[in-house]
């Protein structure tokens, strides 16, 4: 009997996660998009795109499709999709397995400045002219534009809409990972005095934060949002496979 596994996705630990199970008999793996970027990478198995219709659309959607395993490997700042995952695998009876890597901890030469949310981080940036890098997202720039006594340098993977962009941005469309080496040189070409970050964790984005403190900038780190799962989150790809494996009834191989 088939398995059928839904991932929630969109983050490089889905993709990971996406293409370990491909391989793997008795099981079929279709990966959820939320459509929000334009050029995806290209992922094994099914894929879909667009959203459920909130909770109630995704528990008649793992009904409909006879899901066995939810899981939920979105970035750990989409809050509304894993509140939505919890409570659709409650409604349909389904196991939900989430995978959240975690956070970035502050190491020795970090200059940090607690962020509660977006908004807070642009406020963060004081009232003298910076030149500011900001690889939040290109849904999170607008709330920069009520500051625009600085100048800002905005990388994303898809292009921001012109009417949220801050007056004078310079636009960076580029794709991770990236690593320590590459993001000093293109703070330096670029004059970067501040960094604005989200704490997404993980090693894909983290040389920007490696950089900032190699250059002693400071960095506005921007918290998470609260973040709920049924028991306790997988916090890698080997994680999150050991228990697939176990769900689905899949032997668990020495040393795993």
């Amino acid at each position: 009997m088939t398995c059928n596994i839904l991932i929630l996705g969109g983050t490089a630990d889905a993709r990971q996660l996406a293409e370990q199970l491909a391989d793997m008999p008795g099981l079929s793996t279709t990966v959820s998009l939320a459509g929000r970027t334009a050029r995806p990478r290209q992922l094994p198995g099914q894929v879909r795109v667009g959203g459920f219709g909130g909770a109630e659309g995704l528990a008649r959607y793992l009904v409909e499709h006879r899901i066995d395993i939810l899981v939920d490997a979105t970035h750990p700042f989409a809050a509304g999709i894993s509140t939505n995952a919890v409570a659709a695998a409650e409604r349909a009876s389904v196991p939900l397995v989430t995978l959240t890597r975690p956070q970035w901890e502050r190491v020795a030469g970090d200059r940090w400045l607690d962020a509660r949310g977006v908004a807070h981080a642009a406020s963060l940036l004081g009232s003298e002219p910076s030149t500011v890098f900001l690889a939040i997202g290109r849904q999170e720039v607008a709330p920069f534009t009520d500051y625009a006594r600085h100048r800002y340098i905005v990388r994303s993977v898809d292009p921001v809409p012109a009417d949220e962009l801050p007056s004078g941005s310079t636009v960076i469309l580029d794709r991770g990972p990236f690593d320590m080496e590459a993001e000093k040189r293109l703070f330096e070409t670029h004059g970067v005095d501040v960094v604005v970050s989200k704490n997404s964790g993980g090693s894909a984005t983290y040389g920007k934060i490696a950089a900032a403190r190699a250059l002693q900038l400071p960095v506005v780190m921007i918290a998470r949002p609260p973040h709920i799962s049924l028991g306790k989150p997988a916090v890698n790809v080997e994680a999150a496979m050991l228990r697939i494996r176990h769900l689905a009834g899949l032997p668990i191989e020495r040393g795993e």
